[in-house]
């Protein structure tokens, strides 16, 4: 289905929600119509973010909002669509459109298995009418499920229409860029000369799979990183337990702007235990480039200022190899806690490719790992 018409039948003029490739369609024609907007479209930090700010428009305007997400933001959603939303409690009318990542059957990553299989069952337990989109659906029958929606709409409570992988076409190309110039495996490769042997948790996406790539081609060992294929926006908080159990080994987080963004209470956390022996690397190209390459708002950010703020003892931004080799050495050899921002170009490799190795893998020789040192 043309996503012109999947969005002339849902009859919204408000989207906001976080980028998921399975709703790459939907993505790059918001983009193209509204851009960023707040009056239309807007990027939210987390899905639970979107819920409220698609509350806020009912309540300021009595419409109805959508709010997009791939299927693994249905745990951030939970706590606003059942003590916010829901008609037993204020009866706010919100369309939820949900990317089907692991859907029983179609091949996936590890982390989308399990999601996968209970995506439609927790939006029914949250009391969320649901409809499953297909390639094979027609024109007429979402308009006539939308015919079906209002009614519910109309009677305070939520809708959704789940997105099989494929389902939602568009024919206009989006070209997702910025100014900065190295390449986020370059940037790694470098973290990892520095780091050496020393533990390293990387963040949801690209970034672990060009690391367990860069091991890969240099006939290293993968037992010395953790990564966090799943939970985005969770992995700086995974190092901070690791580092407070290891007080004598130094941990490395490689981070992203859209993960650092999603769960940010995590440096407050952060900063308050400041860990001697953590160093807080987040790799800002202003993109939910895994997904697709849609904008966050962290290309804006002053992030070392935040995270200074939230009482990181140091914190700097850096824009070239020589001030990163630099502040990563420092870092090796400094004891506090410490943050390195680094402006980072949108793109990865084409035949960019995934770990062979299974998550419980990974945890397993990670694990050992530790127990060595």
């Amino acid at each position: 289905m043309k996503v012109e018409s999947f969005v002339q039948i849902l009859g919204s003029d408000f989207y906001t929600g976080v980028p998921d490739s399975q709703l790459k369609a939907l993505c790059n024609y918001l983009m193209n119509t509204y851009g960023i907007d707040p009056k239309h479209h807007v990027i939210g930090a987390n899905e639970g973010n979107c819920a409220a700010l698609a509350a806020g428009y009912h309540l300021a305007t009595g419409k109805v909002p959508v709010v997009y997400m791939q299927n693994s933001g249905e745990g951030n959603i939970i706590n606003p669509a059942a003590s916010l939303l829901n008609d037993k409690v204020y009866g706010i009318p919100v369309i939820f459109v949900v990317g089907w990542r692991g859907e029983p059957g179609i091949h996936d990553e590890p982390q989308h298995i399990y999601q996968g299989e209970v995506t439609v069952k927790l939006l029914e337990d949250m009391d969320i009418r649901t409809f499953v989109v297909g390639k094979d659906t027609t024109e007429e029958e979402l308009a006539d499920t939308m015919k079906q929606f209002r009614e519910v709409l109309e009677a305070g409570k939520d809708v959704a229409f789940v997105i099989r992988k494929g389902a939602l076409s568009y024919d206009e190309k989006v070209v997702y860029k910025n100014d900065h110039t190295m390449s986020r495996e370059e940037i790694i490769r470098h973290i990892v000369e520095v780091s050496g042997e020393d533990p390293i948790v990387s963040t949801t996406g690209k970034a672990s799979r060009e690391l367990f790539e860069l091991r890969t081609a240099a006939g290293k060992s993968h037992k010395y990183d953790f990564l966090t294929v799943g939970s985005m926006g969770h992995s700086s908080s995974i190092a901070l337990g690791i580092a407070s159990q290891k007080p004598d080994m130094k941990i490395w987080c490689i981070d992203g702007d859209g993960a650092v963004l999603m769960h940010m209470g995590s440096m407050a956390v952060m900063g308050a235990n400041h860990p001697e022996n953590l160093v807080h690397v987040v790799i800002n190209n202003g993109a939910h480039e895994t997904v697709g390459g849609m904008p966050t708002v962290a290309a804006d950010m002053n992030i070392p200022a935040v995270a200074e703020a939230c009482g990181y003892p140091y914190a700097v931004s850096v824009d070239n190899f020589d001030d990163l080799d630099r502040e990563l050495k420092a870092a090796k050899k400094r004891n506090a806690l410490s943050l390195i921002e680094v402006k980072c170009a949108i793109g990865a490799r084409e035949d960019l490719g995934r770990p062979t190795t299974t998550a419980m893998e990974n945890k397993v020789n990670f694990m050992e790992y530790l127990k060595t040192r």
